[in-house]
């Protein structure tokens, strides 16, 4: 059944999209009672976030629009330290879209909220004049358990942990959207985990950031010019799989551009950072961690080639793939 403009008129079809397809997935105390706030318990200082999805297409290998807008906005909170708790989900739905895409997506949404801990408490729905797209808004609060992290705190002698390989969800993207059949499925992920088990050995984290547009290169460049300090990776310690460095060496992409959804970066001491990269190994989504880099004296971000040559790593210059997450 297709979604028409009847569907957000805010009558009986209003009221049949919330019951059937939302109400039915995230139901929870809260978000039941229908009122027009959630009324949610927070004990001291929070971290709230809010980001938009707009992935083309909305299902793709390892993933969905729905998955991604529960994981993106769940790591942008983890990433401050906090444990997130609560979110809330506004969808733009234009009309022609399918009544059992919505359903998929609650579901996988639904799915991805309870990995993650957290429950989806207050929403919206408008339905809009179009072709049949979805988009997403999530908010997120979660309540600050590691207070300090922050993106101006890298420090010289630092290390730099990257939590796993580099561009799968952009690979796999790209791939659905050319239509070539491969094995790369995107990496889209919640990270709450990997951070508990961070905090839980007690390291010292400096810095926390999730790898997403504009991939590693540019993540890296905001920490160093945020820190006023300079950043040395090394090519030979990032880990790319074998499939993504072969779909880069055919279409000729560099994997520290390209976006990911599931991989973060952690700036710790370094005398902490064989603990530290234990701890992220420890998680579901970690096993491929590695020590990439090291936080120096001096301004920019660097590259030691396997040649033993030094690359500058600029920040990415427009947009190398629209509509990717």
């Amino acid at each position: 059944m297709k979604i028409n403009m009847s569907y957000g008129s805010g009558g009986k079809q209003t009221g049949n999209l919330i019951s059937e397809v939302f109400l039915k997935h995230f139901n929870n105390k809260t978000l039941n009672r229908l009122e027009d706030s959630a009324v949610i318990n927070i004990k001291g200082k929070i971290a709230y976030t809010t980001d938009s999805f707009v992935v083309t297409p909305l299902f793709f290998k390892g993933g969905d629009i729905g998955k991604l807008a529960v994981c993106g906005t769940v790591n942008d909170l983890s990433m401050m330290g906090a444990v997130p708790r609560y979110l809330t989900a506004g969808f733009i739905i234009e009309e022609g879209a399918e009544l059992e895409t919505m359903e998929q997506i609650a579901a996988s949404m639904a799915l991805a909220a309870r990995e993650a801990g957290v429950k989806i408490v207050a929403g919206d729905t408008k339905v809009v004049e179009g072709n049949g797209g979805i988009y997403i808004n999530t908010s997120g609060i979660g309540e600050i358990r590691k207070g300090g992290i922050s993106i101006s705190k890298c420090r010289p002698r630092d290390s730099i942990i990257l939590s796993g390989n580099l561009g799968e969800h952009h690979a796999a993207i790209l791939s659905s959207r050319m239509g070539i059949e491969n094995q790369i499925a995107s990496d889209c992920a919640p990270l709450h985990s990997m951070v508990k088990h961070l905090l839980d050995e007690k390291v010292q984290v400096h810095c926390m950031r999730d790898v997403t547009r504009g991939g590693l290169a540019t993540v890296l460049n905001e920490a160093a010019d945020q820190s006023f300090c300079k950043v040395e990776i090394w090519e030979e310690t990032i880990p790319v799989s074998f499939q993504v460095k072969g779909f880069c060496d055919i279409l000729g992409l560099d994997p520290l551009y390209m976006a990911n959804e599931g991989k973060m970066i952690a700036v710790v001491p370094e005398k902490q950072a064989q603990k530290a990269l234990q701890a992220i190994q420890k998680s579901k989504y970690g096993k491929n961690a590695r020590i990439i880099g090291t936080v120096l004296e001096g301004r920019g971000v660097t590259m030691k080639t396997r040649l033993q040559g030094s690359r500058t790593i600029d920040v990415l210059y427009g947009e190398s793939l629209p509509r990717i997450c």
